[in-house]
């Protein structure tokens, strides 16, 4: 059998290709980011196509850097952002109109409107969500409703709806599969995490025809084989789960209270719950983790909409730093904040807040303020948000979280990870191996395979590069999470303001 691995790690901002070997190491990494469409304040677009090209040629170019040719892959597994949402024809296989990402607020009043309803309780108690334009039913929702001749298309079930992982499948096995796995349908709001089944009160709510839906599979299955794509071979692909539980599970945070957090375009923390689903009180959600065989895993899941897109506002929109990789360097000029505190709500606030109308908001600024300040507040605000998730998390769980498993990009900011250390008062604990995500999709791909026997066989890959320990005193923690929570009291007024 072939030893290696194809990871598809289709992002927010970029596609990736990631080979593996049967140690789990990266062979070689290839990306190329895609163009970002923002037609209306608040809309968050990508063009499906562009996504498929771009993550079909930098799987070629992994493999050819790798070394290797497509015979010498195994399997592929693939991880995606979430929610992002793609309706397209069954028969042309064309999207009918671009993705509505998993940032746009598009549906943010209509999400109101089903709160004060009062469906917020049941959506929870049925999909672990709550109400918010994040999720992909009221998305597919606003492409019925509004581009001409889709609700009659989809009623006679000539539409499919996927998210990116079902789209990237279907185009893989030239239209013959549409399957999606349990991870990304719980995060659809359509999806029963409790029947493991599409809930039919949920699709009557938001008037979506069954006929569209994609078939729901376990996480690391053979679902289909590429069909001339990348190769004449037919290569299986095997394995699927959204990009926070691919890296839950490439972190093999495979225990309950195990606990990891990744630093992508936004921020995201999940806590391995079992086997049984946990209803947050402190408003984070209740997820689906993996299914693996017969065995669902659940998760608590916080999500922070902006961290590593702050650093990319940094670049692109203010234009203080050239390329990402120097903001460590500027922040790291001054001795701290200089009293400046920014909350990146740019998207709305996520959890614990939800608040769909919050906006960016920075405080503090003096004439002494400088780009370096800016800088570190920013970094900091990637702290902040993960602090406030995980006091939530403790408070659901009942125990006392002692260490987080880290990985993204951001991971390599030694400045943020002694802070995030410090916020947190626990220990952060960054892997060798940081491509987590992509990882987390091998592993499934490879165990559906026979590549790897069972966990325990994988588990022995996760090495520990460095831990960051808790160094503040805690009266200066406390004022600055006093100051945080200030700032983040007036993004939200600001919002209402604006509302």
């Amino acid at each position: 059998m072939s030893k290696y691995i194809l990871s598809f790690d289709q992002g927010t901002t970029s596609s990736r290709a990631i080979v593996f070997n049967k140690q789990g190491e990266v062979v070689s990494v290839a990306q190329k980011e895609f163009t970002q469409f923002f037609p209306e304040p608040g809309w968050v677009e990508h063009d499906a196509n562009e996504i498929w090209y771009t993550q079909l040629g930098v799987a070629a170019e992994a493999v050819v850097k790798a070394g290797l040719s497509t015979q010498d892959i195994a399997a592929i597994g693939i991880t995606n952002q979430r929610e992002t949402t793609v309706v397209w024809d069954r028969a042309t296989h064309q999207p009918i109109h671009k993705a509505i990402v998993w940032q746009d607020r598009r549906t943010a009043s209509y999400c109101d409107e089903l709160k004060r309803q009062g469906h917020a309780e049941d959506i929870q108690k049925r999909t672990g969500l709550i109400p918010d334009a994040y999720f992909s039913a009221t998305k597919v929702k606003w492409i019925l409703d509004n581009v001409e001749g889709a609700r009659e298309k989809a009623n006679r079930g000539e539409l499919c709806f996927g998210t990116v992982d079902a789209w990237l499948l279907f185009k893989l096995t030239n239209g013959k599969v549409h399957a999606t796995d349990v991870t990304n349908a719980s995060r659809t709001m359509l999806y029963n995490i409790n029947s493991l089944q599409w809930d039919e009160a949920m699709l009557k709510l938001f008037d979506i025809p069954a006929a569209i839906l994609p078939e729901v599979r376990s996480s690391s299955e053979i679902y289909g084989y590429t069909d001339q794509v990348l190769t004449g071979t037919n290569i299986p692909i095997s394995g699927i789960a959204g990009d926070q539980q691919a890296a839950l599970f490439g972190q093999m945070c495979t225990q309950p209270g195990m606990v990891k957090n990744t630093y992508g375009t936004g921020c995201f923390m999940l806590m391995n719950t079992g086997t049984q689903p946990i209803l947050s009180k402190n408003n984070l959600l209740t997820t689906i983790a993996w299914k693996i065989g017969e065995t669902t895993t659940y998760a608590l899941e916080g999500g922070v909409f902006i961290a590593g897109a702050v650093v990319q506002w940094l670049r692109d929109g203010l234009g203080i730093i050239k390329t990402s990789g120097e903001v460590e360097k500027l922040a790291a000029s001054v001795e701290d904040n200089g009293g400046v505190y920014f909350v990146p709500s740019f998207a709305g606030l996520g959890a614990p807040y939800w608040n769909q109308h919050a906006r960016g908001t920075m405080m503090g600024i003096t004439r002494g303020t400088t780009a370096a300040h800016i800088a570190r507040a920013s970094i900091e605000s990637i702290a902040f948000q993960t602090m406030d998730v995980l006091q939530a998390m403790n408070a659901d769980a009942s125990i006392p979280i002692k260490q987080i498993r880290v990985d993204g990009g951001a991971t390599v900011n030694d400045l943020l990870m002694q802070f995030q250390s410090d916020m947190l008062e626990c220990s952060v604990v960054r892997p060798k191996i940081t491509e987590t995500t992509a990882a987390g999709a091998a592993y499934l791909a490879g165990l559906a395979i026979g590549l790897w026997k069972d966990l325990a066989e994988i588990e022995q890959y996760w090495k520990e590069e460095r831990t960051f320990e808790p160094s503040i005193e805690t009266t200066k923690r406390q004022k600055q999470i006093l100051k945080w929570h200030t700032a983040v009291k007036a993004a939200q007024v600001w919002g209402e303001l604006e509302n």
